[in-house]
């Protein structure tokens, strides 16, 4: 395990507002406990302390904080919680614990899977990974950096459980029946199935009775041209009509002479 020095120095004043002048000048609030001493809080450099994030040593790495005070001295630590602005990601505030080279600590270690699984590359597989890291127990000198496990020969179906793991000098507390990772078949989507449209049945179309009124009609029509045959014309009645009134008119005449 790699080992770091970060120069901190007591913090006299504590409170929201000084914390806030801190961040301004460049220094994180910082506190470190342990099990054996009281709790101190800590001024640390913002560029030191960003410089280790960016190394990629994780936060398990041990620290050895070289406190500019004479009573306090340099301290082991690591790393127990980072406060973060939820909005910016900004780090407001760290937790140290210190420890014992000698003694036994818990704690999580990330897990880094290694390798394309067979099931993936060849049979379009999908890689689930399920759990992130373990929570193991060891001396601090002996914490691993990461876990590392490798996932090349798994097939569709295939999965690692957390009691295949095996590390050296590091015993593992997470139940070992947990799933780490596993390749699932490829997930098929089916369009949905449109059923057939029902057919729509045409309207019975009644004839009958359109055809007995057509009838009707005809025959009405009918009707009114025959009565219109039979019915004379206007000069017609109008010659009769002379001719009835002409022979009483010649019988007067002749009745006179």
């Amino acid at each position: 395990m790699k080992e770091i020095v970060i120069t901190a120095k007591p913090r006299d004043k504590l409170g929201k507002e000084h914390a806030k002048k801190l961040r301004r000048k460049g220094i994180i609030p910082a506190v470190v406990y342990g099990a054996e001493t009281p709790s101190l809080p800590l001024e640390v450099d913002a560029k030191s302390f960003h410089a280790l994030l960016r190394s990629g040593l994780g936060e398990n790495v041990i620290i050895t904080l070289n406190i500019d005070d004479q009573k306090n001295g340099d301290k082991k630590v690591l790393i127990r919680e980072l406060q973060r602005d939820p909005v910016w990601g900004e780090i407001l505030h760290v937790d140290f614990q210190q420890i014992s080279l000698s003694k036994k600590l818990t704690i999580k270690v990330p897990i880094h899977l290694v390798g394309i699984p067979i099931g993936v590359q060849q049979d379009g597989g999908i890689l689930q990974h399920v759990l992130r890291e373990l929570e193991v127990e060891c001396l601090p000198t002996e914490i691993p950096e990461k876990i590392e496990v490798d996932v090349a020969n798994l097939k569709i179906g295939d999965s690692i459980h957390v009691g295949d793991v095996k590390l050296e000098k590091v015993q593992i507390l997470t139940d070992p029946q947990g799933s780490i990772v596993s390749v699932v078949p490829p997930t098929v989507f089916k369009e949905p199935e449109v059923a057939p449209a029902a057919a729509v049945e045409e309207p019975e179309v009644i004839t009958e009775k359109k055809e007995g009124v057509e009838k009707e009609e005809a025959e009405k029509g009918k009707e009114a041209k025959a009565e219109k045959k039979e019915e004379p014309p206007k000069g017609a009645k109008e010659e009769r009509s002379a001719e009835t009134k002409s022979p009483g008119k010649e019988e007067k005449k002749k009745e006179g002479k």
